[in-house]
């Protein structure tokens, strides 16, 4: 017994090394002394990912040969890497959501890199809020989000609603390419406001939002743009090796539209042949346990079908075939 242990664990301590993860998983018989060999003195090791000599993000080129480019690039390209749970579960949300906010972005005439945008606000997570107060995919707060459209209140809260949030972050985002003409500058003013960044730039002698010295969160913030472009469009690069099945897919859904309340919605999911609990999760804009609608608004209320709820994971169409090893 004890024989047979001995290279399992080799082996286990071996594939610990991110240098040799890939080839041992991808089930590659070659071994590469350079690219193989453990040399730590522990039983696990790991390597930072490689820079790029440039990225292009939303159309523009940016040098990362450039000292400082490149060591911002690289710290948020470890930070992806090796938040390894989070990193994992945006993907498997990237299935789910990118085939919603891609077309809206196109129909607004917002570049598609932005979607990563959404990544690096939340995580594709639909419930995320802040300590601030910001929610959603898009991260608005209660007074910006009604300022583009979204209605905010204690019953309603349609930051949570992807479809209407996302087409709100476009016209932000137009407003603001519309100041600078760069889609940097945009992505840098969605975390610290236009009046900073065109201060900043004006005060700095700067036309670049990546050659500006502003506070590490903005700072950071496009370079980890850059990094979740890098990482997501192309995560086995980085040592993440998904399947299918483990993908998150779209759940279909039909649409109740409702032009009055409901006064309990507990009753009106049971009605739909759904749990409250469902209805909350294709819905989370609906912020109460009823509907209260006293100015008679039309709301579009989603509710999942069987079938789309007992998916065959198997089954799971990838968004982007680089996102899975078959």
């Amino acid at each position: 017994m004890k024989r047979k242990a001995i290279p399992f664990i080799l082996t286990a301590a071996v594939a610990l090394c991110v240098g040799a993860t890939l080839p041992f998983l991808a089930g590659s018989s070659s071994f590469d002394p350079t690219r193989d060999s453990v040399k730590s003195e522990v039983p696990y090791c790991v390597s930072p990912p490689s820079v790029p000599e440039q990225i292009v993000f939303a159309g523009q080129t940016i040098d990362l040969k450039r000292y400082d480019h490149r060591e911002r690039m690289d710290r948020e390209l470890m930070s992806f890497t090796f938040m390894h749970s989070t990193t994992m579960l945006t993907i498997k949300r990237a299935n789910r959501y990118f085939p919603v906010i891609e077309p809206i972005l196109k129909a607004n005439g917002i570049p598609d890199d932005f979607k990563y945008l959404a990544v690096i606000e939340s995580s594709l997570n639909t419930l995320a809020r802040s300590p601030a107060g910001a929610a959603g995919l898009w991260q608005f707060m209660p007074a910006t989000g009604r300022e583009y459209g979204l209605e905010v209140n204690a019953n309603i809260d349609e930051r949570y609603h992807v479809e209407k949030e996302t087409r709100a972050a476009c016209l932000y985002l137009k407003e603001a390419y519309e100041k600078y003409g760069n889609w940097l500058c945009v992505a840098a003013s969605y975390n610290a406001g236009q009046g900073r960044i065109s201060s900043e730039l004006k005060k700095q002698l700067a036309e670049r939002a990546t050659d500006l010295w502003l506070v590490e969160e903005t700072s950071r913030y496009m370079f980890r743009l850059l990094a979740a472009k890098a990482v997501i469009s192309q995560p086995q690069r980085y040592g993440f090796l998904l399947k299918r099945e483990q993908l998150y897919p779209p759940i279909p859904y039909q649409e109740v539209t409702v032009t009055t309340g409901i006064d309990t919605l507990a009753v009106f999911a049971r009605q739909q042949g759904i749990t409250y609990a469902q209805l909350k999760d294709a819905n989370p804009w609906l912020r109460d346990r009823s509907l209260a609608n006293k100015s008679r608004r039309t709301y579009v209320l989603k509710i999942p079908t069987q079938a789309g709820m007992n998916y065959d994971p198997k089954q799971t169409v990838p968004h982007n075939s680089n996102w899975v090893v078959d």
